[in-house]
């Protein structure tokens, strides 16, 4: 069996939310208080019989109105509902524990536990009278906390809620749920024998060899025999140690026991002593946990350890600890069924390479089924990488309202649909899964624009970071396979706000010939009775243009052609383009002064040499006779054209992104003193404006 969901409503950030798990591992990833902790609080309302059951006036969900808080008392309700596992066994211990909660007799069996904090119904009238008077909610939920908090009551239903049969309490105990926090004192939970934890796993532990061995090898009664002399054996030595006690306290015992006599101690014919005994089980306190290191001579206290190093032999003891409690052989009737771990933020103590390898340690645990489902939150990249899709939930907070996303159910099941999902799981390694983090995303083609798009959105007045939006290239042919984790369309969809920054990228073919190839803007639609005219941006801006949550955004005009080239077109009579790497940068400085100066055409062409694509650009535009295109835009389109053939993109993106901070005057690693100190004139194209307005709505 496994917890396939969970059903939340009125619980702190979770006014009405159905979220599902897998049978297995469950990482759940987030954006900060997108509710991932309270999540696993609501899931431990329910199994974790070690937490209070009582909740606090903060734990109720506030997005409730004035009006609702007067007509009825608010209630926090929480329900697991449990599926039968594939290949689970329906003679196994499973089926018997959940068998008086079941909803669902037939296979796949169903069941359900409730958990319900409410005020009781004979407190009602007082109630609505209380809040009758409350102008505001803050009045009201002040009211509850004084008045009627203490009244709330907190059951455990099993079956539908509805019949409202209360779950017993020694099946509930079948659930091993075992929460660590972010926060945790390991060396107070570890150390010493003194400790339960680790004294009960050394006494499970203790004579393994024996208790682990084949039942066709060694029977039972065999083994409790050999276990029993072992014990005998152990008391029989220690009685030895405690004899010899005796011997060399004799002396000293008179002297102290001659004080009872004084005090009047020995009324009544009674005479103090000192005698003892010690069973192995008593000698655990004497143990602690020590660190040795191979090659060398010395051990260190494990509390002389790092944090994160003793976090990891913390868990190792708790996962031993819950296959103690999981051993029928060893607890009987008292032994747990269903162990569930859960662990907050393993990244706060773990540096990333060790995230990766416990997460997979983590899955290896759960495959041999001493850990029966695995609860993990995380911000961390690393963690996300070491998982499939199918095992992420991503928990998303838009304006306070809490929905789900499952990257591995929003592709379809068609060959494109998989071949889709097995790109994006290959993409999302440890660099690139911030898409999954970040509140909004905004989607580039290549690396020049991930670099230059968050500076340009400074001259917007826009910082992405307050924003929390990530820039993500995953380019221009594979934007289709990333947007179905966000197309709202479909339920399992995460609904965050997404902007696509596609390249127009003019193409065209002649008639005779079966694939497009690449051209510019003045080449595009001159010739209709030879050539077929295509663009890579118009189709995906109108398909779009009214979806609830995706933008696509481009240089969407018949004088665009990509990025680079736009910036250009944009700035054609600044120099802040021409970087240190640039290539042709004499001709280009000279293409610049002339625009400067309102140069004619001719001059701007005059400039140009006579090598292949040069020749080209001078023939296109000298034959332009196209009206729409005014000798201005001829000018710019030569110099965006030339800029275009000499930027190689990630260096020049970052010089360029360098520069343009620099003359913004923020912080930067530029040399001081660079002559981009004084703030120039730079226009940002007007497709990125928008887009840049839109996701930072």
């Amino acid at each position: 069996m496994y917890i396939s969901k969970i059903i939340i409503e009125g619980f702190r950030n979770f006014p009405k939310n159905i979220i599902e798990f897998n049978d297995g591992v469950n990482v759940i990833i987030g954006h900060n208080n997108a509710g991932k902790t309270s999540l696993l609080k609501a899931i431990g309302l329910i199994i974790d019989q070690n937490v209070p059951k009582k909740l606090e006036i903060d734990d109720f969900s506030k997005h409730i109105s004035l009006a609702d808080l007067q007509a009825k008392a608010p209630e926090v309700v929480v329900s697991l509902v449990i599926d039968q596992s594939e290949g689970e066994d329906l003679t196994s211990d499973d089926l018997v524990t959940v068998a008086d909660w079941l909803i669902k007799l037939e296979e796949p069996y169903q069941a359900k536990l409730t958990y319900r904090f409410s005020l009781p119904f004979e407190k009602h009238g007082d109630y609505h009278a209380a809040l009758m008077g409350c102008t505001t909610k803050q009045d009201a939920w002040l009211v509850i906390k004084q008045e009627f908090l203490r009244f709330y009551q907190n059951k455990i239903y099993g079956g539908e809620p509805t019949l409202r049969v209360i779950a017993d309490s020694s099946t509930l105990q079948k659930f091993d749920f075992q929460f660590l926090t972010a926060i945790r004192d390991v060396e107070r939970d570890m150390f010493t024998g003194k400790n339960t934890m680790l004294r009960d796993v050394l006494d499970f532990f203790m004579d393994y060899e024996i208790k682990s061995a084949d039942d066709a090898v060694k029977d039972k009664a065999t083994k409790l025999a050999e276990i029993k002399a072992l014990k005998a054996s152990f008391t029989a030595k220690a009685g030895g140690l405690i004899q010899d006690l005796q011997t060399r306290m004799e002396a000293g015992k008179e002297h102290i026991l001659s004080y009872a006599t004084q005090t009047g101690a020995t009324f009544n014919n009674a005479l103090p002593d000192f005698d003892g005994a010690i069973s192995d089980v008593e000698m655990y306190s004497a143990l602690k946990l020590i660190i040795g290191y191979a090659g060398l001579d010395i051990t260190i206290p494990a509390s002389h350890n790092g944090l994160g190093y003793n976090n990891l032999i913390f868990m190792s003891l708790l996962l031993a600890k819950m296959q103690v409690n999981a051993d029928g052989n060893y607890l009987g009737s008292n032994a747990k069924v269903f162990p569930v771990l859960a662990i907050e933020e393993p990244e706060a103590h773990l540096h990333p390479a060790m995230q990766y390898k416990f997460l997979k340690f983590l899955k290896e645990n759960k495959n041999k089924r001493k850990v029966r489902q695995i609860f993990v939150t995380t911000h961390s990249t690393q963690i996300t990488s070491a998982v499939s899709l199918d095992e992420i939930i991503c928990l998303h907070n838009e304006k306070g309202v809490i929905s789900a996303g499952y990257p591995g159910k929003v592709f379809p099941d068609t060959p494109n649909g998989q071949d889709a999902k097995a790109y994006v799981q290959r993409f999302l390694d440890a660099t690139r899964s911030d898409m999954l983090f970040a509140q909004k995303i905004i989607f580039v083609e290549g690396l020049a624009e991930e670099i230059l798009v968050p500076t340009l959105a400074k001259y917007c007045g826009k910082n992405l970071e307050d924003y929390h939006v990530a820039v993500v290239p995953v380019g221009g042919r594979f934007f289709d396979h990333f947007l179905a984790l966000f197309d709202t369309t479909n339920p399992y969809a995460i609904p965050k706000r997404v902007v696509c920054l596609k390249d127009r990228d003019p193409e065209q073919k002649e008639n005779t010939e079966s694939y497009y190839e690449g051209c510019y803007p003045y080449n595009f639609g001159q010739d209709t009775l030879n050539y077929v005219y295509r663009d890579h941006l118009a189709a995906k801006i109108s398909s779009y243009i009214n979806h609830s949550n995706i933008r696509f955004f481009g240089q969407n005009h018949p004088k665009g052609k990509t990025f680079e080239y736009e910036l250009c077109l944009n700035n054609a009579d600044s120099k802040i383009l021409i970087t240190k790497s640039i290539s042709n940068k004499n001709e280009l400085e000279d293409l610049l002064e002339l625009y400067a100066q309102s140069k004619p055409t001719a001059d701007l062409l005059g400039r140009l040499g006579k090598s292949g694509p040069k020749k080209e650009l001078k023939d296109a535009i000298s034959t332009l006779v196209d009206p729409s295109w005014s000798d201005e835009d001829k000018k710019k389109a030569i110099i965006a054209t030339r800029y275009l053939n000499s930027v190689g993109k990630g260096e020049n993106a970052l010089e360029l992104a360098n520069l343009l901070e620099v003359n913004l005057g923020l912080p930067t690693v530029a040399t001081p003193g660079s002559a981009m100190s004084i703030q120039q004139a730079f226009h940002v194209p007007y497709y990125i404006k928008k887009a840049i307005r839109w996701i930072c709505q």
